[in-house]
């Protein structure tokens, strides 16, 4: 995959994508990172990006003309249509789900804004995709678009030691992820369950879907809502809710 981000503050990148788990996916080949300035994209000779709002109003807005530009280069000679996303609070709320839709695709181009947004004419004809990571305002979308880089470069093949480990993280299944445990397996006389020591697998799978629920049903009941319950779930959801 190749992520470009458009920012005008692109050192803000720097640290996120030369560590961790991202950094080892760059140096995996699993992905590219690239951040430009489109700033460098103005066609005045002071390198202005914004300017007043028509009408009046608070702050300034940012132009359309450098974004336009910016976007038209990253595409140039192009075999495929990157999606072009905006990150802002009115965008649609992100969720794993269009973590997982946006880790089919091969390019994704974020664009960061400051200010009081966008020219209208940047979302109407640039932008493909709106999104905000969650119902508050930021100084810019530059940590939006890391925690979208983030969370789509988990998902990418070979991106993660154990590829198991994606698929039954807490939204990833439609429920929140059961405990977790690891040796010791009595630490200061607080122990492990039973049932984790067993090696009796079926019983693990058992407890761990139980766990689940019951975590979902406790923190997240909402999700539950649109979570399709086997029989068997059913069940332990109504056990669940009559010891409650």
């Amino acid at each position: 995959m190749k992520i470009d981000i458009l920012t005008l503050f692109p050192d803000m990148f720097t640290g996120v994508f030369g560590s961790s788990m991202l950094k080892h996916a760059s140096e995996k080949g699993h992905v590219s990172f690239r951040t430009v300035d489109f700033r460098e994209y103005a066609a005045n000779k002071h390198k202005k990006v914004d300017d007043y709002p028509y009408g009046g109003g608070a702050g300034m807005v940012l132009s359309a003309q450098p974004i336009f530009d910016a976007v038209a280069a990253l595409k140039a000679g192009l075999s495929h249509e990157p999606r072009v996303i905006l990150l802002c609070p009115q965008g649609e709320r992100y969720t794993q789900a269009k973590a997982e839709e946006l880790a089919q695709e091969a390019h994704l181009i974020f664009l960061c804004g400051h200010y009081e947004g966008f020219d209208e004419r940047v979302r109407t004809h640039v932008v493909t995709d709106e999104l905000s990571i969650g119902d508050y305002v930021l100084t810019g979308g530059e940590l939006g678009a890391m925690v979208i880089a983030d969370s789509v470069t988990r998902l990418l093949p070979g991106v993660l030691g154990n590829e198991e480990s994606a698929v039954t993280d807490s939204h990833s299944t439609g429920l929140l992820e059961h405990p977790q445990y690891t040796r010791p397996a009595d630490f200061r006389g607080l122990k492990v369950p039973d049932v984790l020591l067993s090696g009796h697998h079926a019983n693990i799978v058992k407890w761990r879907k139980e766990q689940a629920l019951k975590r979902t049903l406790e923190r997240r009941p909402d999700m539950l809502q649109r979570y399709s319950l086997t029989e068997q779930e059913e069940a332990w959801l109504g056990e669940l809710k009559e010891e409650e």
